[in-house]
């Protein structure tokens, strides 16, 4: 398996470990809590009596959201967001967003980016502090939901 630099893996991410060979990980990538990226699908062992394999390739500066699946011989493009709980079956292309299943272009980064950006200026946002534990009061946690009154916020 190769996996560049800067790579971020949350809790219970899955990788094909039994065919790792054949997944590529580019730099700048992180995978949120339980993903599954397989390079190999079982399902046609019972019947032609062989495994199915299929490369993967992941792109740089790409983030995969919680729980996506991300199945053999998919290629998902550099700059990409993947939304939560995809399933990655053919291939994405750069400098988008994609989501559902199975995962389909929702729209461009820069569009996506775009409306961040907006939602950003008008919403409250929180430095580092508010990330370390030892500073997470409850007093603290009520004035965080007291100020995101719109329900959407940013942290650093």
């Amino acid at each position: 398996m190769r996996i560049g630099k800067d790579f971020g893996l949350m809790g219970q991410v899955i990788i094909d470990y039994s065919h790792g060979h054949h997944i590529e990980i580019g730099d700048n990538v992180i995978l949120a809590p339980r993903v599954h990226i397989l390079a190999h699908d079982t399902s046609t062992k019972l019947y032609l009596g062989y495994t199915r394999i299929g490369k993967v390739k992941i792109g740089n500066r790409v983030f995969v959201g919680a729980g996506t699946i991300i199945l053999p011989g998919v290629s998902i493009g550099d700059d990409v967001i993947i939304g939560a709980g995809s399933v990655v079956s053919r291939d994405i292309p750069a400098r988008t967003v994609a989501g559902g299943n199975p995962a389909r272009v929702i729209c461009s980064l820069d569009e996506f980016l775009d409306k961040r950006r907006k939602e950003f200026a008008a919403s409250p946002c929180f430095g580092e502090e508010y990330t370390r534990p030892e500073y997470l009061t409850m007093p603290i946690m009520a004035s965080m939901n007291q100020a995101m009154k719109d329900r959407i916020g940013f942290i650093v």
